[in-house]
């Protein structure tokens, strides 16, 4: 069982590709697929009521494109804030997993962007928007787990002790 202080490790960065102490390059990264993915949806479903949907379809697998590129580089600092993580721990394993949805969502997302160039941009293609449908359900429960690693375990939060320093002063 990992003790306090490789718990107090997992919180400090070993590279400052990392970021810094209690200010991790991760959760930033990740909005950057978070974001275009659930924007490509957005424009999925507005290509649906458009007359010509050619412009939100492109629109969309620009958006998907742009998701994979920000995938892999917030995949490249969690694995080094996955390295930080004690050794045969709950928070070692549910990084892990988290790490692998994340994975497995950013295939499902490089499908769904070879499928929207096979389908071409003059209607919307159904099975593209339920790989999409899919690769955001994955990245919501790997965020849920994301969130737990971060909020409950604090990886690569600050210690408690610094945060209530930095609360108590004035």
């Amino acid at each position: 069982m990992p003790d306090q202080l490789d718990f107090d490790r997992g919180k400090r960065p070993r590279t400052v590709l990392q970021g810094w102490y209690g200010h991790p390059f991760h959760p930033v990264l990740i909005t950057v697929p978070i974001g275009a993915w659930v924007a490509s949806l957005v424009f999925d479903v507005l290509a649906i009521f458009a007359e010509d949907p050619s412009g939100f379809l492109l629109g969309a697998q620009v958006l998907i494109a742009i998701g994979i590129v920000g995938a892999v580089l917030a995949a490249v600092v969690g694995v080094l804030d996955y390295s930080v993580i004690p050794a045969r721990s709950k928070a070692k394993r549910m990084g892990l997993l988290h790490g692998v949805l994340n994975s497995v969502a950013l295939v499902v997302f490089a499908i769904g962007w070879f499928v929207r160039s096979n389908a071409g941009h003059d209607e919307v293609s159904v099975a593209a928007v339920v790989i999409s449908l899919v690769g955001i359900a994955l990245v919501g429960v790997s965020g849920f787990l994301g969130g737990e690693l971060a909020y409950h375990f604090g990886i690569r939060v600050a210690a408690e002790k610094d945060q209530a320093e930095g609360v108590a002063q004035r």
